[in-house]
């Protein structure tokens, strides 16, 4: 059978109308996935070591990208954001200098990036509180983390608004 070897089924043979996931739903179950992984581990320390080492695979943004423009206000930490729209979808690639948030950072990232401004916006942070990162992380690190996710959904908003743009520049943000 075509599509099929040693077991396994060959995911990119599959017509396309085996797929009826609306983008949201993707969205959904990717935050599930999310969700999953963290109901693996026993405790909190070990959710914390997860974290960082999602950290620490994230590529970062290069030096040019790490300047004022690009910062996020609101975050005890250095955090910067840069968004660019390709084929109608925004790309996120963001950093900061904690090893902590590169990891929340690597978790919203995979939530958000390469998705519609129209699917950004309608996806608020739930996962997080499902994760009860709020009553885990220290205050600063949540105000940072709502600051992060205050920035996407302007980058979001921003695209909406300006269809034809492929960059946006973070001084004109709201």
């Amino acid at each position: 059978m075509a599509g099929w070897k040693s077991g396994h089924i060959d995911r990119a043979w599959k017509p396309d109308y085996i797929d009826p996931m609306t983008e949201l739903s993707k969205i959904d179950s990717t935050t599930q996935e999310i969700i999953d992984e963290f109901a693996f581990f026993d405790d909190w320390m070990q959710r914390y070591e997860y974290i960082i080492e999602m950290g620490k695979a994230l590529e970062g943004l290069p030096d040019d990208r790490k300047d004022d423009a690009h910062k996020v206000p609101g975050c005890q930490s250095q955090v910067w954001f840069y968004a660019r729209r390709e084929n109608g979808r925004i790309q996120f690639d963001a950093d900061s200098d904690a090893m902590i948030v590169r990891g929340l950072i690597a978790l919203l990232l995979r939530v958000y990036s390469n998705r519609t401004p129209d699917e950004i916006i309608s996806t608020p942070p739930e996962f997080f509180e499902a994760l009860e990162l709020g009553s885990h992380l220290s205050g600063s690190r949540a105000n940072g983390l709502h600051a992060m996710v205050t920035r996407i959904h302007a980058y979001a908003k921003a695209f909406r608004d300006e269809l034809s743009a492929d960059t946006i520049e973070p001084e004109t943000l709201a």
